[in-house]
């Protein structure tokens, strides 16, 4: 078999679909966010706007946090060292999983690398701890919780996107003495639509249901001390198990889960994702401590993030660009090709110096394509006035259509 033709004609398939991903070389500038350095083909660098980061706070360039790191650095050195059980557990891991389960009212945390790993080790470990479970996964769920879900090996139902009518005739229709676990999202970051979180809390309470909510798109950007949706909506004593990242609001690297001490225990204990991989460095470790102890504090950076994003859909609703209208900080811009999609995406960049990556299929489902802008409270009225401006120019010259009164318009 000739191997390298059969890689080169599944790339080919890819980019003739629109769907091969080029990724940019981009030099963050630190004090500068959301402005970055574009290393382009010629080895010319070139300034732009950074439009699509899940650093939604430009936490991942706060002074606290930077200066964190760096002491950990001196103290510390370089990695952890080993797994958690092999002398990489230190004192800013500890203290870490102290810091996110106060965030969350729960009596325990655990760091993974990612909020992917922890999903996948979480959700592929409960049907371990818990012969029989029975897992509902809403249908929108993130990847890391539907390879979590399946590499548990247990029997599983998938609900309709927050269909809670569905949900319950599939909690009903499931045996009354099997262990049962809801799986769904406060925020989806796609879309941007809430979960119904309360509504969930009530089925499970009814079919005796273990809750699991994803909060990654929700920490540190809502809730009085930035403990996600489930905290802004006085719920997060219905949640059985948290799950939340590091990497977006916190502006660091890393995800976790929190819940009572017996299911934080059995996770660490069980999961092999936790078990075998090396820990976060403490230099990370001790940068997201800093960052999760500041945005407890920090009202107004989330009231700002929120006026931001307000802001930015009024603008683009305003010249009929078709925003997907939804309740949180996410901005998504429907296009429904993925060839125009990276078309648009390459004309921001090559005549706008606006970096949005596209979002294609997989990731959404196919005619869902779309460009999703991130807001954050240090992109300006002027950035925001030329991201509008060059939007309202590619549609028109891309013959795109528009929305007026609900309906599409050519």
């Amino acid at each position: 078999m000739d191997y390298e033709a059969k890689f080169a004609e599944a790339l080919d398939g890819l980019r003739a679909e629109g769907r091969y991903r080029v990724f940019r070389d981009i030099l963050r500038l630190r004090g500068a966010f959301p402005h970055a350095l574009l290393r382009q083909a010629d080895g010319t660098e070139r300034r732009i706007t950074v439009w699509c980061s899940n650093d939604y706070l430009g936490m991942g360039q706060n002074p606290a946090v930077l200066d964190a790191m760096k002491r950990a650095i001196d103290s510390a050195g370089a990695g952890s060292g080993g797994t958690r059980n092999i002398s990489g557990t230190t004192h800013f891991h500890v203290a870490l999983e102290a810091e996110l389960a106060d965030l969350h009212a729960k009596p325990a945390a655990l760091l993974f690398t990612s909020a992917y790993n922890a999903n996948e080790a979480a959700l592929a470990t409960l049907p371990r701890v818990l012969p029989g479970l029975v897992i509902f996964s809403d249908a929108l769920n993130h990847a890391s919780m539907i390879e979590g879900v399946r590499h548990g090996g247990c029997e599983k139902h998938i609900w309709r996107h927050n269909d809670l009518a569905h949900l319950e005739q599939l909690l009903a229709a499931a045996p009354a003495e099997a262990p049962k676990l809801i799986a769904f999202e406060s925020i989806y970051s796609m879309d941007g639509d809430f979960g119904p979180l309360a509504e969930v809390c009530d089925l499970a309470r009814e079919y005796r249901a273990l809750t699991y909510l994803d909060e990654v798109h929700a920490v540190g950007m809502y809730g009085p001390r930035g403990g996600g949706l489930a905290e802004a909506q006085g719920l997060a004593h219905r949640i059985d198990i948290v799950n939340g990242t590091l990497a977006k609001a916190f502006g660091v690297q890393g995800g976790y889960i929190a819940g009572s001490e017996s299911l934080i225990d059995a996770i660490r204990s069980f999961a092999p994702g936790f078990i075998f991989t090396t820990s976060l460095t403490p230099a990370v470790a001790a940068g997201a401590l800093t960052s999760v102890r500041a945005l407890k504090d920090d009202r107004m950076l989330r009231q700002r993030h929120q006026e931001r994003a307000r802001a930015l859909k009024a603008g683009l609703a305003g010249l009929g660009l078709p925003v997907i209208d939804n309740p949180s900080h996410i901005v998504p811009l429907h296009v429904g090709d993925p060839v125009l999609c990276k078309a648009l995406s390459d004309r921001l960049l090559a005549d706008w110096d606006i970096y949005a990556q596209p979002i294609n299929y997989p990731t959404v489902p196919r005619g869902a394509e779309r460009l999703r802008f991130t807001p954050s409270p240090v992109h300006d009225a002027e950035m925001m006035r030329r991201l509008v401006e060059a939007l309202d120019v590619l549609f028109t010259e891309f013959s795109l259509k528009r929305v007026t009164n609900g309906h599409n318009q050519a």
